[in-house]
């Protein structure tokens, strides 16, 4: 008669910075594969926001979902969704 064992690993969950940066890597991984693929880069924001938007409402709620974007426009103009690269 053989004996199954199974064996399960309990690992903490990681700190929310190191998950945020797992998540952007998956992203970035995706938005690459997607772009190889063909998909448009604006079709691919859009559906990005959507689905970002979304899960956020289903998490937060409407209101305040709705309060965090009104910070928006400040927040693009400011430069914090800008990418520069350094010229070298």
């Amino acid at each position: 008669m053989s004996q199954q064992s199974e064996f399960t690993t309990a690992r903490d969950p990681l700190p929310d910075h190191e998950q945020k940066q797992a998540a952007l890597s998956y992203l970035n991984e995706a938005w690459a594969e997607a772009l190889h693929d063909g998909i448009d880069g604006d079709c691919l924001a859009q559906a990005s926001l959507f689905t970002a938007f979304a899960e956020l409402v289903s998490t937060y709620g409407e209101d305040a979902v709705a309060k965090f974007v009104e910070g928006l426009p400040v927040r693009v103009r400011n430069g914090e969704f800008s990418i520069t690269l350094a010229k070298q």
